[in-house]
């Protein structure tokens, strides 16, 4: 068999059966992400041993897993090797250098890794729909990582209506607590040292019966008890103050669900935001 990575696994979806067009299924659908992924990972995830998924390699005209990923690099072009071959020169330079910088970028990439990994669970396909159809959202941050919340409201408003930044200011928090809970949902996000207000929001959300999701680190103890999901990320990345880069590659991907699910309308919404936008501002480059 010949061709590229692509048009092997194609074909084989026309005259394989049962694993072999499992897995090649499950490898067209994640082709970008197959360099972080071993025989082994790839067994677990189509449900067959990992010598079954060495058989599917060489029955395509490969001798191993390895080989088909070696392969792959010329298929897809700019890619994760890339990046690998410039990790690989980063670390060379910050060992010269006596740093620790490319410990970092390591557990960093680890990271965002696990945060795509999140996507495909049953928690994150009930949460998108629901920030989709819930009449209003509700988004709140503490401490550092108010900014993220910011971050993810604005990017929802832009996309569709009735999402609120909580305001801490109240004292109270009642534009949360005094909602319709059937047709409200609250997202959080804190890490440790975690706030105080926040484990108290959420467990008088819950109370009221209002659906909650929280995006946290992973040393959180208290998150379980007292929301419907938990979003666990690293954050740990051998810098002096924890990163909050994850989490904010959560929101992007959360953000790019709900936009999936609210389908064309949100082409529309935007180019009627960029027409009022352009008669009160204004964008640069654009005459009034």
């Amino acid at each position: 068999m010949s061709g590229t990575v692509r048009q092997r696994l194609t074909d084989s979806l026309q005259n394989g059966a049962g694993a072999g067009r499992a897995i090649a299924t499950y490898m067209l659908a994640n082709l970008s992400e197959l360099p972080f992924e071993t025989a082994v990972t790839v067994a677990e995830k189509v449900g067959v041993s990992e010598l079954t998924v060495g058989r599917f390699c060489r029955s395509i005209g490969y001798q191993h897993f390895k080989d088909l990923k070696a392969d792959l690099k010329v298929d897809v072009g700019d890619s994760p090797w890339l990046i690998g071959d410039r990790l690989r020169e980063f670390q060379a330079n910050t060992r010269e250098g006596g740093g620790d910088l490319a410990k970092s970028l390591e557990l960093e990439l680890a990271a965002t890794v696990r945060v795509y990994e999140l996507v495909r669970t049953p928690q994150w396909a009930n949460v998108v729909k629901r920030l989709t159809t819930a009449r209003h959202v509700y988004i709140a941050g503490f401490q550092s990582e108010r900014g993220i919340a910011a971050t993810m409201a604005h990017l929802l408003q832009y996309v569709r209506d009735g999402v609120h930044l909580v305001d801490h200011s109240s004292g109270s928090f009642s534009e949360v607590l005094l909602a319709d809970p059937k047709s409200s949902a609250l997202v959080m996000f804190d890490a440790r040292r975690y706030s105080r207000q926040a484990a108290l929001l959420a467990r008088r959300s819950r109370d009221v019966g209002m659906p909650v999701t929280l995006v946290t680190d992973l040393f959180c103890d208290w998150a379980h008890e007292c929301t419907n999901e938990v979003f666990a990320v690293p954050s740990e990345i051998n810098l002096f103050w924890d990163t909050n880069g994850p989490m904010l590659t959560l929101v992007h991907l959360m953000v790019n669900g709900i936009i999936g699910e609210l389908g064309p309308e949100v082409e529309e919404r935007l180019d009627r935001l960029s027409g009022l936008y352009g008669d009160f501002f204004g964008h640069a480059g654009r005459k009034t």
